[in-house]
């Protein structure tokens, strides 16, 4: 009750005393480099505890951040959102002193259930009655196998969707999350339906049509000794905390190795991460591997790595009380467990009694796509302007 009584004090602070700008995080920028564009002094940010540290490290290029200023322009607070669940807030406190803390983001969450007819695109029909420009991309890349080509769709054939969308103070947050897809190809229907067993998607007689990307652990290592942690409250420092990947302890100078295939778009210091690579496996995937203390021979923005191939060399660089890795994964943009991907079993089908289930599932959609598409009266999905959200549509 206390945490919902300050949010709600800040936010009459915001409407009837402070100017907002909403503004994008610029490319290449730290965060304390923020702090010296606004004065704010660097021992701030020397205070803050290692986990906090690394959260400020977690800031995005081109993310959405909410500044607010006093009449005079002069800072007064800002909230800079470090994944869907936290963000970071900077504020004056009653003694004019600065202050930090990470607070949750409280999203809601909207589940939407929509029949389209085609008029004129896919990708403008959508959008026409979505308001959502993500939907169309994901959609067309469930079904990349070949066995629809969107470019004989006709005038008068429908899509079907259901799909699951965030959103932060009035506007889109995240990507949207497809369950259900249906698409006409001169009346003849398609459909893909999530499983959230293995998150794949199979048709209407349970055959499987994306692959589950599977990484491997990077490096051999002692124990976790910092799980992934999206927001949690601590009873004793009474504050929200958050922990975006998974620490692997670890002897000095242990080969890292790339968990996946993929692209190298960073290599170099990285804030409080210390000496950090970033892994593009170009199928909305990411992967950072922080602390290290050296790299290896050869590793350099834009060089294409196997899974497996050595990268670095386990340190303690950066804000780190130890030798380890941290090992950030991250989902179209967004930190998600490491753990919860790497240990994921690979299936490659679906077994008898789960397959039996999941055609019954899917003739129940079925069902209900079916009486949509014949409603007249059809019931429009909720429209949200467009936070900038950029990041690789991918989900194969």
């Amino acid at each position: 009750m206390k945490k919902i009584i300050f949010i709600f004090l800040i936010l009459f602070n915001i409407l009837y005393s402070a100017n907002i700008e909403e503004l994008n995080w610029p490319k290449g920028e730290t965060f304390t480099q923020f702090l010296e564009k606004h004065s704010i002094p660097i021992s701030l940010y020397n205070s803050l505890d290692k986990e906090d540290k690394e959260l400020c490290s977690e800031i995005q290029a081109d993310n959405r951040f909410y500044l607010y200023t006093d009449d005079n322009g002069h800072f007064n607070q800002v909230l800079i959102p470090v994944s869907l669940d936290i963000q970071l807030h900077i504020y004056k406190d009653s003694k004019n002193e600065f202050q930090f803390q990470t607070l949750p983001i409280n999203y809601d969450e909207q589940t939407e259930f929509v029949a389209i007819e085609i008029n004129e695109s896919i990708s403008n029909d959508i959008y026409k009655t979505t308001g959502n420009p993500a939907l169309a991309a994901i959609l067309q890349s469930l079904f990349k196998s070949g066995e629809v080509n969107f470019r004989k769709m006709q005038k008068g054939d429908f899509i079907a969707l259901k799909y699951t969308q965030k959103s932060y103070l009035g506007k889109a947050w995240g990507m949207p999350e497809i369950e259900a897809a249906m698409v006409q190809i001169n009346k003849k229907p398609f459909y893909r339906f999530k499983h959230n067993k293995d998150d794949k998607f199979y048709d209407e007689k349970g055959v499987g049509f994306t692959k589950t990307f599977f990484f491997q652990i990077p490096l051999s290592y002692n124990r976790i000794s910092s799980p992934f942690t999206t927001k949690r409250y601590h009873p004793v420092l009474k504050r929200y905390r958050a922990h975006l990947g998974t620490d692997f302890a670890a002897p000095t100078g242990r080969n890292i190795y790339a968990a996946g295939d993929g692209k190298i778009e960073f290599v170099g210091t990285k804030g409080g991460y210390g000496k950090t690579i970033i892994i593009n496996h170009h199928n909305g995937y990411k992967t950072l591997y922080a602390h290290q203390s050296n790299f290896a021979k050869g590793v350099k923005s834009g060089k294409n790595v196997k899974k497996g191939e050595l990268i670095g060399y386990v340190g303690s660089t950066g804000l780190s009380s130890g030798p380890h890795l941290h090992l950030g994964l991250y989902r179209n943009g967004v930190a998600v467990d490491p753990m919860s991907i790497i240990q994921k079993p690979k299936i490659e089908g679906l077994e008898a009694k789960e397959k039996t289930n999941f055609i019954a599932n899917a003739k129940n959609m079925i069902n209900l796509i079916n009486k949509e598409i014949k409603n007249q009266e059809r019931t429009l999905p909720k429209k949200f302007d467009r936070l900038d959200y950029k990041s690789d549509i991918n989900v194969l």
